[in-house]
């Protein structure tokens, strides 16, 4: 089931927490939604879970529009807030049991629903015991049960690992890839590695704003503009800053730096739209220089993050 944002815009105050935005997700992608902290990531996801509503713009799930039909928008929605809303005195099973009756199982159904859920959550160990006394990854595991009890076509997820510990981020995002081959997933986090390790596909916003839009390897891609390359040569004759000073007379090249603490390495950037691997080439064979590595530099995605968020 596809969700689809056209022109969303929410403001508080003097503030446009959101601006203006427009993006699609289709049936059965796990998207990341991915921002630094404000970025307007909460909000938006509040707004198409119709949690709250928005100044201007559409949401549309399936054929149902967030504006006139948000009841039948939150059937087939389940929602993970950032902060786990739980109900710390009851028991597992009880607090499975009060929101499948929320949302609508019939009676006879329900018995099955919860089992379904404890044994897909990883439940089974804790589920007599109170929320209350649940480690925060159980009681996330909890959070993700009751937003999948009802069996939605889409998944919202705000910051489902916030707080965990490293093992327990593990295990949750082994649970998310998962449910990504059943259901559509919309994921929200400003963890860069969260992100790269679970979804399909990464929105970046920024102040309200669609900074970028596409797989990690796209992003990747589209931010270099600049080859970066470590090389290593080795003169027969001359000193490293003589190499760094001919490398750098290349038409080619940008910059040049010597990688500290590696003798005969250096660090190159190309000059926009250009590569310097074959001019480097035929200085190298030019001075009859030993030219003993030439590895590309791929941009990180916390490079590309920076990038589009500073």
């Amino acid at each position: 089931m596809a969700v689809i944002v056209e022109n969303l815009t929410k403001i508080y105050g003097t503030q446009k927490a959101v601006n203006d935005i427009t993006f699609e997700i289709k049936t059965g992608e796990v998207v990341g939604f991915l921002g630094p902290n404000g970025a307007g990531k909460s909000t938006t996801m509040k707004m198409i879970t119709c949690f709250i509503a928005p100044d201007q713009g559409t949401i549309r799930v399936d054929n149902f529009t967030a504006q006139q039909d948000p009841r039948e928008i939150k059937k087939r929605i389940g929602y993970l807030p950032e902060n786990n809303p739980l109900y710390l005195d009851m028991a597992v099973m009880d607090y499975l049991h009060f929101c499948a009756e929320i949302q609508g199982i019939p009676s006879d159904q329900i018995p099955n629903r919860i089992g379904e859920m404890v044994k897909k959550c990883a439940l089974n160990s804790e589920k007599h015991k109170k929320i209350g006394e649940l480690s925060k990854g159980y009681r996330q595991r909890v959070g993700l049960a009751q937003a999948m009890i009802h069996d939605p076509e889409i998944l919202i997820l705000d910051e489902p690992t916030s707080g965990l510990d490293p093992n327990q981020i593990i295990e949750i995002r082994k649970l998310i890839k998962e449910l990504g081959k059943e259901k559509t997933v919309i994921l929200s986090s400003h963890i860069l590695s969260e992100v790269e390790a679970t979804c399909d596909r990464i929105l970046i916003i920024n102040r309200g704003k669609i900074v970028a839009d596409g797989t990690s390897s796209t992003l990747r891609q589209q931010s270099q503009g600049q080859e970066l390359l470590t090389i290593q040569i080795e003169p027969k004759n001359g000193t490293a800053t003589e190499v760094q000073k001919e490398l750098l007379v290349l038409a080619s090249v940008e910059s040049v730096r010597p990688v500290e603490g590696k003798e005969g390495f250096f660090q190159l950037q190309s000059k926009p739209d250009i590569s310097s691997r074959k001019p480097i080439f035929d200085l190298c064979v030019k001075k009859k220089w030993y030219l003993m590595e030439m590895t590309g530099i791929e941009t990180r995605l916390e490079d590309v993050f920076r990038e589009l968020t500073n």
